[in-house]
């Protein structure tokens, strides 16, 4: 007979589950004890009971118990505390960048990077909101190759949580830091991903609007991915133009310097401005002050150094031309105007996005857990996510509705663990006659609680606790080795407030 066992009492009850009024007896008793956390998990297995009952013969029904263990297993509730806190990778205003392990459930054992953003800080600005909401639309929204996934994003009373993957490479920024200028080949590689990266947004609508070194990633093994998506517009097509001030003021364009309008051509800018920048050791336009600096991007004259080869320096004046209507890429072709120009003649572009091609750089890393390609002054401190202590008012946590997502990949994984595939003695009692085929009504609705229930369990409750900690060990100071190019520029040209104490 089957059974089942209320998971607040140990003793184990036993229903010949032999009718329908047995079969409601055992789904009300179950369903009482449950306690909310566990509550959609246990309509699973009662449905799953249902279902037996019903598509085959009680004698050949697979037998097992309905008790706290077997409820639970397969589930995950995503919250703080399921993550093991390992060093700090960044900061920010509005919060820190942690690399994480994940201690249970489909992901358990891995390394990710875990954003942390405070909801006091951001609610204050209205824009403020509407990019943190932007970000973690178009994470959920966009998969490539080349841009960093989102794996879970889940919320607390007073803070937001972004689980994204671990990009062990570090920032592009550090490995320019360290050669001072790359070789045509080597930016030409980087520049290659970073347009595919690019016009996949374009095409799904979505402006960039922050290209610069420090959110381009790199991976394991040595491909670009780009992060951070707080500045990203949706929704901009042909012929729509968009007005807000922001971005980093050495890539930015001048129609945003301007405030005349902007749409995707700014981030083609910005690839230029990015291009000059690993090619000869700054941006273009560089000045003393954030003044100054404008001034030179909307009247100065672009200089280029006489040891770039023609392809690079055709491409640089296409790309920074100040009348966006006019820029390469702008036109309906986008990123296909980039690719196609002679600078790119050797990548093949199918390859490239199956990472078929062999990166320049590919960090040298001990572990999963490497942080050798990250600041040291940020992977040395003892990490620590402080007490989530604030309290919003209901209105201002309106706003974060919404915010949980799963990945996937991590519902697959789930989905996987669940052990109820019914035993069937003939295909006729599950899927009705062949000659006349009909749909179970009980295995219709048990498939879509299922799909509801996967799609719910992973959501998080909206509750703090102590993360656990793991002091840093060894030396956390040393980068790991690089191959080196054949051109290294040992001094940095770039302006001080662009550089990275190494």
């Amino acid at each position: 007979m089957l059974t089942y066992k209320p998971l607040t009492n140990n003793a184990v009850k036993k229903i010949p589950l032999k009718n329908e009024n047995n079969i409601r007896a055992a789904v009300h008793s179950t369903l009482t004890h449950c306690n909310d956390d566990v509550y959609l998990t246990c309509m699973i297995y009662v449905s799953t009971v249902v279902f037996f009952y019903f598509s085959s013969n009680m004698d050949d029904c697979e037998k097992f118990e309905i008790s706290e263990d077997s409820v639970n297993k397969g589930t995950e509730q995503i919250r703080p505390e399921c993550f093991e806190l390992l060093r700090v990778l960044g900061k920010g205003g509005y919060g820190k960048v942690f690399q994480v392990r994940k201690m249970s459930g489909a992901t358990s054992g891995k390394i990710f990077a875990m954003k942390v953003l405070k909801k006091a800080m951001i609610v204050r600005n209205a824009k403020d909101t509407a990019h943190t909401k932007a970000e973690r639309n178009i994470l959920e929204e966009v998969k490539h190759p080349f841009i960093v996934d989102l794996i879970y994003a889940f919320q607390t009373g007073g803070k937001l949580y972004l689980i994204l993957e671990y990009l062990s490479g570090g920032e592009l920024f550090m490995q320019l830091e360290r050669e001072g200028i790359f070789m045509e080949d080597t930016a030409c590689f980087y520049l290659a991903e970073i347009s595919m990266a690019l016009g996949h947004l374009h095409l799904k609508g979505i402006i960039y609007r922050d290209l610069k070194p420090e959110n381009i990633m790199l991976s394991n093994n040595g491909h670009v991915k780009l992060t951070d998506f707080g500045l990203c517009k949706e929704s901009i097509h042909d012929g729509t133009v968009t007005h807000t001030f922001c971005g980093t003021i050495e890539y930015m364009a001048p129609e945003i310097l301007m405030r005349s309008g902007h749409n995707r051509a700014v981030d083609w800018w910005s690839l230029g401005a990015l291009m000059y920048d690993m090619l000869t050791g700054a941006p273009p336009f560089t000045g003393e002050n954030r003044k100054k600096t404008i001034d030179k991007i909307l009247k100065c004259k672009l200089n280029l150094p006489p040891y770039l080869t023609q392809e690079a320096r055709d491409l640089l004046k296409k790309l920074l031309k100040r009348n966006a209507s006019l820029r390469l890429g702008a036109g309906p072709g986008d990123s296909s105007e980039i690719q196609s120009h002679p600078f790119f003649r050797h990548i093949n572009w199918d390859d490239l996005l199956a990472h078929k091609v062999e990166p320049p750089f590919k960090p040298f890393l001990q572990s999963a857990d490497d942080v050798s390609q990250f600041d040291s002054k940020f992977t040395s401190q003892t990490p620590v996510d402080s007490p989530d202590d604030s309290t919003l008012s209901e209105s201002a946590n309106q706003v974060f509705l919404g915010f949980t997502y799963v990945a996937p990949s991590v519902l697959e994984n789930i989905k996987e663990k669940f052990p109820f595939e019914p035993k069937v003695s003939s295909p006729r009692r599950f899927l009705g006659s062949p000659r006349t085929p009909w749909l179970n009504p009980v295995s219709f609705w048990y498939s879509v609680l299922l799909g509801f229930i996967l799609t719910q369990m992973a959501i998080s409750s909206e509750v703090s606790a102590p993360l656990p900690i793991r002091k840093p060990s060894g030396n956390t100071t040393t980068g790991g080795p690089f191959k080196k190019q054949a051109y290294p520029y040992p001094i940095s040209k770039r302006p001080k407030h662009l550089q990275m104490n190494l």
